[in-house]
């Protein structure tokens, strides 16, 4: 007999197994009825092949350990739900450990999914009216190549409010101009490019 630890078993208490050994069947069986032990041992013969399997998928080897451990601790807590009619039970647990491995893949490509979303929508400038109505309606290269038909003033104007996402008080600011004239430079401006790119206005 000889002791095993805790965390060599990822079961809450020390347990002892046996010396010798049996197949993943029978230790399947006797885990099924709580046995312990039998699942120290089944934990001995599978997690290594558990954790290469996963070790493949993920490549980190952190999280590999990780996911074999929660593969493992699962197979303790499912072991009634193995029907050997369905294949044995290295195929189960294989099936298991694979399926965790994808699920954690999965988890983390939508945490980076949410995380470049969050910084692309903190990264957002909130522009004025006009500059939103250009935004949602007009593509940026489009914008670009009809800028030329515009007046020198009027392009200023425009550059700074879609470009830079500043306000219209904010365009008057930096150009030392009154805001009434920015204004009528912006919108004078905007119909032209409305014009040039074929948009209709409402």
């Amino acid at each position: 007999m000889r002791p095993v630890s805790e965390e060599s078993t990822a079961l809450p208490w020390p347990v002892i197994v046996d010396a010798g050994s049996g197949t993943p069947a029978d230790l399947m069986a006797r885990v099924a009825r709580g046995d312990s032990a039998a699942f120290a041992q089944l934990y001995d013969q599978m997690a290594p092949r558990v954790y290469g399997l996963i070790r493949r998928v993920l490549r980190n080897p952190a999280q590999s350990e990780e996911v074999t451990q929660e593969v493992m601790v699962e197979i303790w807590r499912t072991a009634t739900r193995y029907d050997a009619d369905r294949g044995s039970p290295t195929s189960w647990i294989l099936t298991m450990a694979h399926r965790r491995a994808i699920d954690r893949v999965r988890s983390e490509q939508s945490s980076t999914d949410r995380e470049q979303a969050v910084a692309a929508a903190s990264s957002t400038t909130e522009y004025d009216e006009v500059a939103e109505t250009v935004t949602t309606n007009l593509e940026v290269e489009q914008v670009r190549h009809c800028l030329g038909s515009l007046t020198e003033l009027q392009r200023e104007s425009v550059t700074l409010a879609y470009y830079g996402g500043y306000s219209y008080r904010e365009v008057a600011e930096l150009l030392d101009a009154k805001l009434a004239t920015i204004k009528a430079r912006m919108r004078d401006g905007l119909i032209r490019l409305r014009d040039c790119l074929g948009v209709t206005g409402r």
